[in-house]
């Protein structure tokens, strides 16, 4: 199932197919979307196709599931549609009846061509429940077109999603050595410190050396356990596991990855305030902006 992006634009348009049906005016019906944490519809259309909203509202939400949503749609006449010819049908009609009434009425003017076009425009008018078939055929279509348009675009947001994927696991990797490394430096610090300062206190040969390492190692343990980010490295992996699963799987997963886009903060934050070497910092200021980068993308997932 693909993933679908909250952004996308479909349009169609659906007009009779006989002479039968030259009553029923063509319509076009335009869809476009912009993300949203709900599905919101709104509808811009002619007070004679307002019957159709109760349907269209239910064929959007039949379709889609989140996304700020306008329909747009209008009736194909226009200045062209009051030239159109009239119907064979319309004209027979139109002559038996001012047949009938000149027969009656010797001094009554005859039909101007005008007059002729007015009717049948009036009989264009009178064929509501056709037209509102037309309304719904042309809004499958849109919807149609939008799906696709959204699909490809949400296509488009994975790959983005999937590369800073591979840009955190990278981070991670990085992150991992440096706190032994950074643990050892301090522990050697801490030892030197010790010497110095039992050398300056005239301690020094009071204090066996054994013993001052044991000091400076106690110090470093506790030193490791407050800068340890272990934990945090292996919750970043399995929110990144559950992104990308979630990704593969497609479907309805925007709110799903907008949770893990805040997990993956945290883990991020905390991160930072355990550093204690600069290259952890680095590291940290890194995955934040990939992580923000993501949950800009995030915002447009349905």
């Amino acid at each position: 199932m693909p993933v679908y992006s909250m952004t996308g634009f479909g349009s169609a348009s659906a007009a009779p197919v006989s002479e039968g049906e030259a009553t029923a005016s063509g319509v076009s019906v335009e869809l476009r979307s912009v993300n949203s944490r709900f599905l919101d519809l709104s509808f811009r259309m002619p007070d004679e196709l307002r019957q159709c909203e109760p349907a269209l509202r239910e064929l959007i939400q039949g379709g889609l599931k989140r996304g700020k949503v306008e329909l747009r749609a209008q009736s194909a006449r226009g200045e062209d549609n009051s030239l159109s010819t009239p119907s064979a049908e319309l004209l027979n009609r139109l002559a038996r009846i001012e047949s009938a009434v000149t027969g009656w009425m010797p001094r009554a003017q005859p039909l101007s061509v005008h007059e002729v076009l007015q009717w049948s425009r009036g009989q264009q008018a009178s064929a509501p429940a056709r037209q509102d078939e037309l309304v719904l055929q042309a809004a499958r279509l849109a919807l149609t077109a939008l799906r696709d348009a959204r699909a490809r675009e949400g296509e488009r947001l994975v790959g983005i999603l999937l590369e800073r994927v591979r840009t955190l696991r990278s981070l991670a990797l990085q992150a991992e050595p440096l706190v032994p490394a950074v643990v050892q430096r301090q522990q050697q610090r801490f030892l030197e410190r010790w010497n110095e300062a039992l050398a300056s206190a005239g301690a020094g040969q009071a204090v066996s050396a054994e013993n001052a390492r044991d000091r400076a190692l106690s110090e470093a343990a506790a030193f490791a356990i407050r800068i340890d980010v272990a934990e945090e490295l292996a919750r970043l992996k399995a929110h990144l596991d559950e992104i990308e699963r979630l990704l593969q799987g497609g479907g309805e997963v925007g709110k799903r990855l907008d949770f893990l886009i805040q997990e993956l903060h945290r883990e991020a934050n905390t991160l930072g305030s355990k550093s204690a070497a600069l290259e952890l910092t680095a590291i940290s200021v890194e995955m934040k902006v990939a992580i923000e980068q993501m949950r800009e993308q995030v915002q447009n997932i349905e």
